[in-house]
């Protein structure tokens, strides 16, 4: 079977995670709404349990993690949920960059639609936003800026400390989405200053199906979002339902392992770039976004004379890679991202994302170059 190397679009579970899960299904099997015997009351401390863990992640407080069913959820949970505020004290502008996932741009569209003013911020071509146009953009009015901290497609970290600073004093709200760098970039998502984070269980080796929205409180009072459904009082009152609590623990687990792991994790990984660097730079290969940006798991590359989903299909048994992000394959339509870049529509044609991880086994690099060699004829 070719090797996988498509970690952005999801990850394998860590063996640890999959136990943590089985278990909660099979045997710890209670209702952690149920804390009345003790299959009710090993359900909530593992739901707790599991909260503290993917706080410690980020520094936030236990309480402020809400969760959910993944960042797309978190998004727009984030997003869509300040319209009321934002409504009542008419603030009705609102920031956000071209290069974000589709579960922010398309909440964006939302609050158009209901009346807020959106501003999309273009990106430079080293794949990063420029946080003095995000200065310049800043109105009295304005009510929540919202940016990616690791681009999805790119893998390149965005200027959080810089957007902090920019933000210190003003009463903004600040979302992040961190589904590709939570757990792996583990300071810039500490800043205090960041209010709403979202998170994905399984871009961390844990579960799908399960994820977060991190709600810092101010001044000890939770941010003033309402929540997109109803009935139950679960999570703050802002997700009801019944907790996956067998998820949940696994997605624990894994915030857990991110942590303890982290710095062996990177080095196995920047290993692992340099060998594929290697091959793909022989065959004359341009990297989409800069690389002193780019985390050291993700490589999106353009290969001159060769179409991406030729060569995806003609290296489909050696290894397992991907042109877009995984929400947007479907659609045959021109990456977002590298659009927003300014890369030509020929290089954007050519792209291949490659996205890799710890537990990925070595790859036949050589095997790899005589395939693509072979579609230039």
């Amino acid at each position: 079977m070719a090797i996988y190397l498509d970690c952005n679009a999801t990850t394998p579970v860590e063996p640890s995670v999959a136990s943590a899960v089985v278990r909660f299904l099979e045997k710890d099997f209670g209702n952690a709404a149920s804390p009345i015997h003790d299959y009710g009351v090993f359900a909530l401390t593992a739901v707790e349990h599991a909260r503290g863990q993917v706080a410690e992640v980020v520094k936030a407080n236990r309480d402020e993690v809400i969760f959910t069913s993944g960042a797309t959820e978190s998004n727009n949970l984030a997003i869509l949920g300040l319209a009321d505020a934002g409504m009542r004290n008419g603030r009705c502008h609102i920031i956000s960059t071209a290069i974000e996932h589709k579960s922010v741009l398309e909440p964006f569209e939302e609050m158009a639609r209901l009346g807020f003013e959106v501003q999309i911020l273009p990106v430079q071509s080293d794949g990063r936003i420029d946080p003095q146009r995000l200065s310049d953009a800043i109105r009295p009015d304005t009510l929540l800026v919202s940016t990616m901290q690791v681009n999805n497609e790119t893998g390149v970290l965005q200027p959080l400390t810089e957007v902090a600073d920019i933000l210190a004093d003003r009463e903004i709200w600040w979302h992040v989405d961190a589904a590709q760098g939570f757990g792996k970039e583990l300071e810039q998502l500490r800043h205090p200053r960041i209010n709403f984070i979202s998170i994905s269980g399984h871009k961390i080796y844990g579960p799908k199906g399960i994820g977060a929205l991190v709600v810092r409180k101010q001044n000890r009072q939770f941010p003033p979002i309402h929540p997109l459904m109803f009935g139950g009082g679960q999570e703050q009152g802002l997700r009801p339902g019944t907790l996956p609590v067998s998820l949940i623990a696994g997605f624990g687990e894994a915030a857990k392992l991110a942590v303890r792991n982290n710095g062996d994790r990177m080095k196995k990984c920047q290993t692992f770039r340099e060998k594929a660097l290697a091959t793909l730079s022989a065959l004359g290969a341009e990297q989409n976004g800069a690389e002193k940006y780019t985390l050291p798991h993700v490589l999106n590359i353009s290969i001159p004379g060769i179409n991406s989903e030729v060569a995806i299909k003609a290296l489909k048994n050696v290894i397992a890679v991907s042109s877009t992000s995984a929400c947007t394959s479907h659609t045959h339509t021109p990456s977002h991202v590298l659009t927003a870049m300014g890369l030509s529509f020929e290089k954007v044609e050519q792209s291949i994302r490659l996205s890799w991880c710890h537990m990925t086994p070595e790859v036949d690099w050589s095997e790899v170059e005589n395939i693509l060699r072979a579609l230039r004829g």
